[in-house]
């Protein structure tokens, strides 16, 4: 993932690779491409609800994890 993405903009897309992959429609190589695809989406939206988290919790006075 070179390009700037949004939380909103990644969760959507690894939705459709979900939906893609449960179709069964996808040749073998399609699915795999889809599903590194899918853990690169699935770090970033993991990385960034910890980045928010911890912040909610620096405006509240909370100490970081």
């Amino acid at each position: 993932m070179k390009e700037k993405i949004t939380f909103s903009i990644a969760s959507k897309e690894l939705e459709q690779i979900v939906q893609a992959m449960e179709s069964g429609k996808l040749d073998i190589d399609e699915a795999l491409a889809k599903f590194e695809h899918g853990l690169e989406l699935t770090k970033f939206l993991k990385k960034r609800l910890s980045e928010v988290e911890n912040r909610v919790k620096e405006l509240k006075g909370e100490k970081k994890d």
